[in-house]
């Protein structure tokens, strides 16, 4: 199975143009495997963005279960300032408290955070979306159930974390902060391949709701816990209420998953995203089998798919790695983006030293070419052994590319480019 396992995480790699990937796959509650892909290292550390809800979510239940809160109180009565006085702790951690899905202001996971006070007093309830009982998303609802957390024990969110949830469970490598070793976020130039550094702020008042950081081992063995519980974290009954469905693909805290590869089986956890990086932890409760998948990439990754290839038996076509661009070639940088081959839009990367052009319409792959010194041939596809001509005006920028009476122009029937069969009406 390794085998596969590692074939599954390349394609991973080199359909998501990712610059680094690791994952890790539990068998029966056992970590049978690691991997690495790209420039990742299993040892590293990566933003595990909204996993850091599930283990809030924990934080609030060993509070309901010290009789420091009930679910079932208003979040008003722990945190009376809040505009949302009457949501009830429930509602926040099902998401079905009607709040907004982002607090107010600049865009918090890319914006150097606020203190509490800063946070509440920016969003009082004038940005309810809907009434309390509808499931819609909000980072804000948890940074509430935080802020709650740290009020009941009189201490930091992240100081009850640290020593109710990652201590108990030995989660030494889960952190707050990229204390080395840790990889650097990054998102990718659509079309270039081409690599900007991504910001990994300190959230603040919003941590709660994406802050934290770990690695393929510690979120195995956080998999394993919601599996099994802890008896020094949080008991199998406690833990069946998170898992229990609010709404057809949430708990309290938890994300739900049924997918056509494992039928018949629900896996829990949930999905995470910062700027630079994604990540994905599910586990099947009954089976204790699971998946880890971390990436360091805004995009590229459908964390909700993956555990079904990881967990199921699909085979996957071989592709080459992905490489990062370190300099998109002279004369090639202009020819990116998106062209019209009469309505249909194409899209023209530079990947792995080549121009693929792309269908936007199906999605697919459709020619190669490759720049040599008599020009631009294809090497692949329907246009394979053909040149592509560059057509520029007398300025220098592109009127349009030619590849055997194909015209591809940047807007739908440019009536200034020669288009067969005229234009129309």
């Amino acid at each position: 199975m390794s085998a596969r396992w590692d074939s599954c995480l390349a394609a991973l790699q080199a359909h998501g143009r990712l610059p680094s990937a690791v994952a890790g796959v539990l068998q029966g509650g056992e970590l049978v495997w690691t991997g690495a892909a790209g420039a990742g290292s299993v040892d590293e550390r990566f933003r595990i963005g909204s996993i850091t809800k599930t283990v809030t979510a924990v934080a609030v239940l060993q509070a309901r279960d010290a009789g420091l809160l009930s679910l079932d109180d208003t979040i008003g009565s722990v945190v009376p300032e809040t505009g949302y006085r009457d949501v009830t702790v429930r509602e926040l951690l099902a998401h079905t408290g009607g709040l907004q899905s982002e607090p107010v202001g600049s865009w918090w996971e890319r914006s150097p955070g606020v203190d509490f006070a800063t946070l509440v007093a920016a969003n009082d309830a004038s940005g309810s979306v809907s009434e309390p009982g509808e499931f819609h998303y909000s980072n804000l609802g948890f940074a509430l159930l935080g802020e709650a957390v740290a009020r009941v024990h009189g201490a930091s969110w992240w100081d009850v974390v640290s020593a109710h949830v990652l201590a108990p469970l030995g989660l030494d490598h889960t952190s707050y902060d990229d204390a080395a070793p840790a990889a650097q976020g990054w998102s990718v130039d659509h079309f270039a391949g081409t690599l900007t550094r991504e910001p990994h702020q300190d959230t603040g008042a919003m941590a709660p709701a994406g802050q934290l950081w770990s690695s393929v081992a510690d979120l195995a063995t956080f998999a394993l816990f919601l599996a099994d519980g802890h008896p020094d974290v949080l008991s199998r009954e406690s833990l069946a209420e998170m898992v229990r469905p609010t709404s057809p693909t949430y708990g309290l805290g938890t994300w739900l998953l049924e997918l056509p590869e494992l039928p018949g089986r629900r896996l829990v956890g949930h999905p995470g995203s910062m700027p630079g990086f994604q990540a994905s932890l599910f586990v099947d409760p009954e089976t204790r089998d699971g998946v880890v998948v971390l990436a360091s990439s805004t995009t590229g990754l459908d964390t909700d798919t993956v555990p079904g290839l990881l967990l199921g038996d699909r085979e996957l076509t071989p592709l080459e790695p992905w490489v990062p661009t370190q300099q998109v070639p002279a004369g090639v940088r202009d020819l990116l983006g998106l062209w019209f081959w009469g309505n249909s839009a194409v899209e023209v990367r530079w990947h792995n030293e080549q121009l693929h052009l792309r269908s936007v319409a199906r999605h697919r792959l459709t020619d190669v070419f490759e720049v040599r010194e008599a020009g631009i041939v294809g090497t692949w596809g329907y246009h394979r052994g053909e040149r592509l001509r560059v057509h520029r005006r007398r300025d220098r920028t592109i009127s349009h590319l030619e590849c055997a009476t194909f015209i591809y122009t940047r807007t739908p029937y440019d009536p200034t480019v020669p288009v067969p069969g005229g234009h129309p009406a």
